[in-house]
């Protein structure tokens, strides 16, 4: 018989986010989503730019995730993330000005003082992190809708 419930360690570099016990997560895995449940076998995967969402009961918990590490094993699951934000965390109105910022930049075309790679990775950040916002407003977190993802980057 599969346990009801997994292990969620979420860790960034500055700060540890989450420990709880869940019943699904799904990750921004670097060439797309994965959902894991309680008994999922073990594996280790890069993760991308995208939305992690966990489920504990009738409430989903939203985070903005920019690369790292997951460890899957069968009883938990391990996050190492260079950067995450829980939804309620994310400034929108920041986040909506690096978004304007990348979007200036991008539209430099053949500028040789334009990062291409520096100005592509804000922009999937500051979209990734508006989408989470979005989703942090009073009430979302218990939302019973099924999760729409947009395309590994």
């Amino acid at each position: 018989m599969q346990p009801e419930h997994i292990i969620l360690e979420i860790v960034t570099p500055e700060r540890q986010l989450a420990e709880e016990s869940v019943n699904e997560v799904q990750l921004p895995g670097l060439k797309g989503y994965l959902g894991i449940l309680p008994g999922h076998a073990p594996l280790i995967t890069e993760l991308g730019i995208g939305e992690m969402v966990y489920r504990k009961g009738a409430e989903r918990h939203h985070l903005a995730v920019v690369h790292g590490y997951a460890e899957v094993l069968p009883d938990r699951v391990i996050v190492l993330a260079e950067r995450a934000d829980r939804a309620e965390e994310v400034d929108g109105e920041r986040a909506q000005a690096a978004k304007k910022r990348a979007e200036e930049r991008l539209g430099k075309l053949g500028d040789p003082d334009v990062d291409w790679d520096r100005a592509t990775f804000a922009l999937q950040r500051a979209l990734i992190r508006l989408q989470v916002a979005a989703k942090g407003s009073p009430g979302s977190a218990s939302s019973n809708e099924p999760e729409e993802h947009p395309p590994a980057p």
